[in-house]
């Protein structure tokens, strides 16, 4: 196999032309290419300065979860700090885990961020929405997002070699109005599901709406773990 580190967009956009596959950390692919056999050309982004961008509101593609710190938003960094084992975590990348991975632990909050992705094709460099990100599995760029009031989340224990473990993710944003919105997302098994309600109101009439909404058809167990975490959430909102 051989792999291509170039250090611009254009240059990566050269190489998807010519067919190379894109790869980050690999801590996903490289048993798959063990059994199955390895590409004839790959490409990484991880000399590519926009794709290794961290601060407020942005985060690049090729930035690997270890990396990921407090000038993110509370709850990408703590779903990137509860990926697999601390080894996984210097080697995986954003791009890798939400596009890549069938678990895409980093999706949840995404979601709740209201990110957008930039993506990369051959020929072009366009923004889209994670729905279509996650359908389509174009070569990630970089994320987006308005930085949230406040967020939180939170992963259920699980046994090892079960089904993925229960995921919720909770962000609350102000619009334009001085309204402000909240936002949940719930991994439950291999299915991200999220809704969004006004949450002026009472923490009870928030989750009296919130189960009217796609995550009232969870689970027990699950709907009390979003309960649990709406509810710090909009204590700590509160709070502050």
């Amino acid at each position: 196999m051989l792999l291509r580190l170039p250090t611009s967009i254009s240059a990566v956009q050269e190489c998807l032309a010519e067919g190379a596959v894109p790869i980050g950390g690999a801590s996903l692919v490289w048993a798959t290419w063990q059994r199955d056999g390895f590409p004839e050309l790959a490409v990484s982004l991880r000399e590519v300065p926009e794709a290794n961008v961290i601060g407020p509101g942005t985060l690049g593609a090729a930035v690997v979860l270890n990396r990921i710190d407090e000038q993110v938003p509370e709850v990408l960094r703590r779903a990137a700090a509860t990926v697999g084992t601390g080894a996984v975590r210097r080697t995986a990348t954003v791009g890798g885990n939400i596009v890549g991975s069938t678990l895409r632990c980093l999706l949840p909050a995404a979601l709740v961020l209201d990110a957008r992705a930039t993506v990369l094709e051959p020929d072009r460099v366009h923004e889209t929405d994670l729905a279509e990100l996650v359908a389509k599995r174009p070569l990630l760029l970089g994320l987006t997002w308005q930085e949230p009031l406040v967020s939180g989340y939170r992963k259920l224990p699980a046994e090892a070699g079960g089904p993925p473990p229960l995921v919720v993710a909770a962000a609350v944003h102000a619009d334009g109005d001085g309204r402000k919105l909240l936002r949940v997302a719930v991994r439950d098994g291999y299915e991200v599901l999220s809704a969004g309600v006004p949450c002026d109101a009472g923490t009870d009439q928030v989750l009296d709406a919130l189960e009217r909404t796609d995550l009232g058809a969870l689970a027990a167990e699950a709907r009390d773990a979003v309960r649990h975490q709406v509810t710090e959430v909009l204590n700590r909102l509160s709070d502050g």
